[in-house]
This record gives structure tokens, sequence and C-alpha cells, in this order.
């Protein structure tokens, strides 16, 4: 039986398996924010760690691990089109509020733009969207806002060619903060709305 673990699996590039080879190939990638991850590959005959990028090791069917060293060219080179295939990685903007009403900041104009840019290369994209506010307010009066703020995002994804069915849109009013205050104190980061897409 083989084993693998590390911290985070997405940067892994497993083959082998699927293919119906007698090795499975395995190289651990960088991950885009440069931080560094870790795989673990165990099997009845040995364990090997992965903690550089794009190291690599290939595990034989007696399940004997032999490590290898690749570049970012050969991996290209070799595995390009299955890179390719992947889809996009999920992404989270937020969009903020100016206090009690619907109107968008001057300051997220920027995350619109971006998050715009990205929805237009994903192919079908699934988002989530979640409105909020901050404690001003009562909570049904807060409620409605969040879900009017959250409505208002999906609009404008729909107005840029994101099918409906793709949104779910709900608010959360009050309840979650990004920033824990007393009742009816205004906090700019709490009236949000988040857009999570993958």
């Amino acid at each position: 039986m083989k084993i693998y673990s590390g911290k985070i699996i997405a940067n892994v590039l497993m083959l082998g398996l699927l293919a119906g080879c007698a090795q499975d190939k395995v190289v651990l990638l960088p991950n885009a924010d440069g931080s560094r991850s870790a795989v673990v590959l165990k099997t009845a005959a040995g364990e090997q760690v992965l903690d550089q990028a794009y190291e690599g090791a290939s595990i034989s069917s007696s399940g004997k691990v032999t490590a290898s060293q690749q570049t970012a060219e050969s991996v290209q080179t070799r595995y390009g089109q299955t890179l390719a295939a992947q889809p996009k990685r999920p992404a989270s903007y937020m969009v903020y509020f100016s206090s009690g009403n619907n109107e968008i900041t001057t300051e997220s104009a920027a995350a619109i733009e971006q998050m715009k840019t990205d929805m237009k290369s994903r192919s079908a994209p699934q988002i989530t969207v979640i409105g909020h506010t901050d404690r001003v307010g009562s909570v049904e009066a807060n409620d409605a806002l969040s879900l009017k703020r959250a409505q208002l995002m999906r609009d404008m994804l729909i107005a840029g060619g994101i099918p409906e069915a793709q949104i779910d849109a709900s608010g959360s009013g009050e309840r979650e903060p990004l920033v824990s205050t007393e009742d009816e104190v205004a906090e700019p980061m709490n009236r949000r709305v988040e857009i999570n897409v993958r």
C-alpha cells in the first residue's frame, strides 16, 4: 500500500496509476506564493520525503521509491499538457461597502476589476457570494442589507456574462465579522461581500 501525505497535496503532480504504468511518478510543484510544502511517500519498501520544488520520485510496482530531481523546464516539457488541463485554483475577493447602504467603496474598484478578469479566464466558474454588515442597526435590517449587497454583486457577475445558475448568493448579516466590535460600532472591514470562485 502506498500513502501520499503532504501539507499542500494540490501542488503534487502524481502520474502513472491512471495510465496503467508499472511505476507511479510524483513531482512536488512550487506553491504560487513561494511558500514551502512537502509530501511524504510511504510504501512497504521504504519512505521518501519530497520538500523542495521539482523534487520527484518513482514508485515501482514492488514499492521501491527512487528519488529524482526535475526542473521547471523538464516538468513543462513532459507534463505540460497535463498541467494545462488542470482547473484554475480557487480564488477569493472582498468588496467593501459604505456604511448603511449598498454603495461599493472606491477602494474596491481594483478588486472588482481583478475579479472580472479572473472570471473571464475560467471556463465554468462556480461562485459563492456572501454579504456581510457591521453591527450598526438591527439584526433584521442587517440581514436584509447583507443580502442586498450579495445580490448586487451577483447581478454584476451576471451582467458580466456568468450564468445565474453558477452563482450562489446569500447574506450573513452581522454574524461573521472580520473585526469583532460592540453593538452599534461602525467597522468598515465588516461591511463587505466575500466572493469565492472555484
